[in-house]
C-alpha cells in the first residue's frame, strides 16, 4: 500500500465460531489510527446483541454493518463469517445517518436528513456532484427499498448512492441493520462520504432482453406482487413466453429468466422470487400496474465480471477498495454452475469487501440480480 497520508485502508474477515475471536481477528487485521468509518457484514448466525457490544467497544469510530447471506472478502466468497474494512486520512470524511422505523418514514424526514449531513460537510471545495457519494444499508424484508432509495436520492440532489438489502443466510425471517451501536430492524444505515479521492460507482449485471412483451395489467406494489400480465394469470402468462407449463415453474427458471424493466435507456433486472397457488407472481421487488417488461435471458455470468474489472481498472487505475452488493441470486448460480473457484480468483484481483445481499441499489432504483458497489482510488 503506497504510503499516503491522506487516505489509508484496512480489510480483514473472519470465519471464527464465537463473537469474541471474530471481532478480535477483525480488528487485528483493520484497525489502524484516526479511523472515519468502520464497514462491516456478518452472517446472522452470530449472536448479534453480544456482537454489537463487541463492535461497540472495539471501534469508537462511526460504524455501519449489517447482516447477509453470505460475504465477500479478499480472499473470495466467503459464508457464516464476519469481514469489514476501515477508512483513515485527510481526504475522506463520513456523514453517518440511522433511519428508523422505515414503515413510517417519510420524505420530510429524509429531507431533514439531508439537510443536516449538509451542515456537516467539510470539504467545501469538493462539487457536490464529483466528491460525493452514499453508502445504503437496509432491512432486506421491509420491502421498502423502493421508497427510502428514491426519497434519498431525491433529498441529496442525485448524489450517486450504491447500497444492499441486508440478508439473513437465506432464512427469511429477519434481516438487521448495525448503527449508532446496536443491530436494529425496520431500520437503514446511510452514510455520505466526501472525498478529493477519485471513485467510481457501478452496476452490473450478465442479462440480455428478449423480444416479446410483457405488460402488468394487476397488481399490488405494496406486496411486490403480482396477479396478471397480459390479462391473464401471471404465472401462466409468465410460463407460456417461456415455452413452458406453470407446474415447471420454480426457482431455476426464476433466476435464468427474471424480467427486465426500460428505464432512461438501460435495463435492469426484476426477480420472481416465487409462483403462488392463486397464480400471481411474488417478485423481489415492487411492480406496479402499466409496466412493459421482457423476459431476461442470462448470459456468461463470469465473462460479465471480468469485462467490469476491467472496467473499474479503467476508471480507477490501482483501486485501493472496491465495496461490493452482490445479489444472493448471483451468488446461487455461481454455486450452481460450479463458479466458485473461477470468480473467487477474479475476485482476488483488487481489493473486494461486501456481501450477498436481498437487493442492490443504485442511484433512484431498487434492483435484483445485480452487483452494485463503489471503488476508491489512492489519489496519490
Amino acid at each position: 500500500m503506497p504510503n499516503n497520508p491522506g487516505f489509508q485502508v484496512r480489510i480483514g474477515s473472519s470465519t471464527a465460531q464465537t463473537e469474541e475471536q471474530a471481532v478480535r481477528e477483525l480488528r487485528e487485521q483493520i484497525e489502524q489510527p484516526e479511523m472515519k468509518l468502520v464497514l462491516f457484514f456478518c452472517s446472522s448466525r452470530f449472536r448479534l446483541d453480544r456482537l454489537g457490544e463487541l463492535l461497540k467497544q472495539t471501534f469508537p469510530c462511526p460504524a455501519l454493518g449489517c447482516t447477509t447471506s453470505g460475504e465477500i472478502t479478499t480472499r473470495g466468497y466467503q459464508q457464516g463469517g464476519l469481514c469489514g474494512v476501515s477508512l483513515s486520512g485527510a481526504a475522506l470524511h463520513a456523514h453517518c445517518r440511522v433511519l428508523t422505523s422505515l414503515s413510517a418514514l417519510s420524505p420530510v424526514h429524509v429531507q431533514e436528513i439531508a439537510a443536516s449531513v449538509r451542515s456537516e460537510r467539510r470539504m467545501q471545495g469538493c462539487a457536490e456532484d464529483k466528491g460525493v457519494f452514499g453508502i445504503l444499508l437496509v432491512d432486506g424484508l421491509s420491502m421498502l427499498e423502493e421508497q427510502v432509495i428514491a426519497w434519498l436520492f431525491s433529498a441529496f440532489d442525485g448524489v450517486p448512492i450504491v447500497g444492499g438489502s441486508a440478508g439473513d443466510d437465506l432464512r427469511f425471517e429477519r434481516t438487521w441493520i448495525y448503527a449508532d451501536g446496536r443491530f436494529l430492524s425496520d431500520a437503514a444505515a446511510f452514510c455520505l462520504l466526501e472525498t478529493r479521492l477519485p471513485f467510481w460507482t457501478f452496476r452490473t449485471h450478465h442479462f440480455e432482453p428478449g423480444e416479446d412483451k410483457l405488460v402488468i395489467t394487476e397488481a399490488d406494489p405494496t406486496r411486490r406482487c403480482v396477479m396478471e400480465i397480459n390479462g391473464e394469470p401471471a404465472a401462466l402468462a409468465y410460463a407460456e413466453s417461456l415455452g413452458l407449463g406453470v407446474e415447471e415453474l420454480g426457482p431455476a427458471v426464476f433466476s435464468k429468466h427474471p424480467l427486465m424493466l426500460k428505464i432512461g435507456g438501460e435495463y435492469y433486472v426484476r426477480s420472481i422470487q416465487k409462483a403462488n397457488r392463486d397464480g400471481s407472481l411474488t417478485f423481489y421487488c415492487a411492480i406496479d400496474n402499466g409496466l412493459v417488461l421482457r423476459v431476461g435471458r442470462g448470459v456468461d455470468l463470469a465473462g460479465n465480471f471480468q469485462s467490469q474489472l476491467s472496467l473499474i481498472e479503467q476508471r480507477v487505475p490501482n483501486p485501493k477498495l472496491v465495496l461490493a452488493f452482490d445479489c444472493i441470486l448471483r451468488r446461487l448460480e455461481i454455486q450452481d454452475k460450479n463458479l466458485f473457484g473461477e470468480m473467487n480468483g477474479l475476485l482476488k484481483r483488487f481489493p473486494f469487501i461486501g456481501f450477498s445481499t436481498y437487493g442492490e441499489q443504485f442511484n433512484s432504483i431498487h434492483v435484483n440480480q445485480t452487483l452494485t458497489g463503489v471503488v476508491l482510488g489512492d489519489g496519490a
